[in-house]
């Protein structure tokens, strides 16, 4: 893999990310998958997969809308029927969607709208029109006849193409096949998103401490991606004290305290490109218990990182996680994510999948140029804390390369150092303990 520097800006030089080598090779890929299946189009309701076809974007708050939608016929270059005024900003602005159509005929990128999630009247033959135009470019293309490859849609639209005659079947396969593997654009991207995180951990170092609130906490992490330029701050997910076992996924109002377990999980979008990046922190001090979670919790993702090579299966990372049955879960459906591996690029959770639940039955078989992160758990002797670490890795020629570079090989204490008059407070729980009886001095 060629060397590699991370600056954001665009400069003459150095090189440093090609964007438009990164839409070329995306599409390649995608066109090769499609060769290689059974279908003669694919069509794409979802944001991720009508970024990577047609590398549009139009802001995160479509992400979860339907509206707009891809299609790619074999042999043929994508269409992309947006959101109103966004087609017209593609035709403008987007020249690699230009196919040098006939005179006065559309190119690649055309005004279209699906049904917005139900809220067009079912009579208003929305449905019906978003079908018309795909079967339209399928027929243009030869393909009515093939099966179209859909990746997620709403129940309307799936009625209304099988009305034209089309044989719907799972498109998502074949994006996710797609995507597998990165190109050194998409891995320069991602490690790029990693080290906005990097600099949003060391802001919320900074500021942890007994009295803030998880919720504070979030805008925190929030404000310093912002501020490096995230298009779009997916989740902190903020968890502390007697939260974090059993862990909820979700940031509350609570207010730390002394003594308190933290950990975080960042998840944002530079570029298009994710992060999922746990950490973990005790504020002021660290009980016996959360030590010992902490350290079982990183020999774990240790194990785990060392298996990661090409050839190696996710069968093989996973059989070194402990079962479900171990950390106080009764199969592994209720454990899930707790000991979990992911792909990460476009969205964030892609292929491989490393479970429990699947990978022993179903291994994935590891690829240079796969990008993934592996989370690991593991809750305290002391029934209420836990530690939590999450690595995303690169898989290189030899090996994998971390790109999650805030310190985690053990247990950060974020807060003030406390002083008496008689030197540095020992601020260990049990070192607080009944001080000041004759117990605590170990006094007879």
């Amino acid at each position: 893999m060629a060397v590699r520097t991370f600056g954001q800006g665009a400069v003459d030089w150095e090189e440093r990310v090609d964007l438009a080598r990164l839409r070329t090779e995306r599409l390649a890929r995608l066109k090769a998958a499609l060769e290689e299946s059974e279908l003669g189009a694919v069509l794409s309701f979802d944001f991720s997969n009508i970024r990577y076809m047609t590398s549009t974007h139009i802001g995160t708050w479509a992400m979860d809308k339907l509206i707009r939608f891809a299609l790619l016929v074999r042999g043929a270059e994508p269409v992309i029927w947006d959101f109103g005024s966004a087609a017209r900003h593609h035709q403008l602005y987007n020249p690699w969607l230009d196919h040098g159509g006939k005179e006065g005929e559309p190119t690649g990128a055309r005004a279209g709208i699906s049904t917005l999630r139900g809220a067009f009247h079912p009579d208003a033959g929305i449905a019906e029109d978003v079908a018309a135009k795909v079967a339209g470019e399928l027929r243009e293309h030869g393909m009515g006849g093939e099966p179209l490859g859909v990746d997620l849609a709403e129940m309307p639209v799936l009625a209304a193409l099988k009305a034209e005659g089309i044989d719907v079947v799972d498109g998502q396969q074949l994006f996710l096949a797609a995507r597998r593997l990165k190109t050194r654009d998409e891995i320069s991207l991602l490690t790029q998103a990693c080290a906005m995180v990097d600099a949003a951990y060391e802001e919320l170092y900074g500021y942890l401490r007994p009295g803030v609130r998880e919720n504070e906490c979030v805008g925190v992490v929030s404000k310093a991606l912002y501020d490096l330029g995230s298009e779009y701050v997916e989740g902190v997910n903020a968890i502390s004290g007697e939260r974090c076992s059993p862990h909820p996924h979700v940031y509350s109002d609570r207010l730390i305290r002394p003594g308190d377990p933290a950990f975080f999980d960042i998840l944002h979008s530079h570029l298009g490109y994710r992060t999922c990046y746990y950490r973990t922190f005790a504020v002021g001090s660290a009980s016996p218990a959360m030590r010992d979670a902490y350290t079982r919790c990183r020999e774990y993702m240790d194990e785990a990182i060392a298996l990661v090579r090409p050839g190696a299966t996710t069968a093989d990372i996973v059989a070194v996680w402990p079962r479900a049955e171990e950390f106080g879960f009764p199969d592994e459906t209720a454990a899930f994510a707790l000991q979990y591996g992911h792909g990460v690029g476009l969205s964030i959770w892609e292929k491989p999948i490393f479970s429990r639940l699947v990978s022993p039955k179903h291994p994935e078989v590891l690829e240079e140029g796969m990008v993934f992160a592996l989370e690991t758990y593991w809750p305290a002797a002391d029934g209420w804390s836990a530690a939590r670490i999450e690595e995303e890795v690169v898989v290189t020629a030899d090996g994998c390369e971390v790109i999650t570079k805030f310190p985690a090989e053990e247990l950060l204490v974020a807060g003030r150092k406390y002083w008496t008059v008689g030197g540095e407070l020992d601020t260990r729980r049990e070192a607080q303990s009944h001080l000041n009886t004759r117990a605590g001095r170990g006094e007879r």
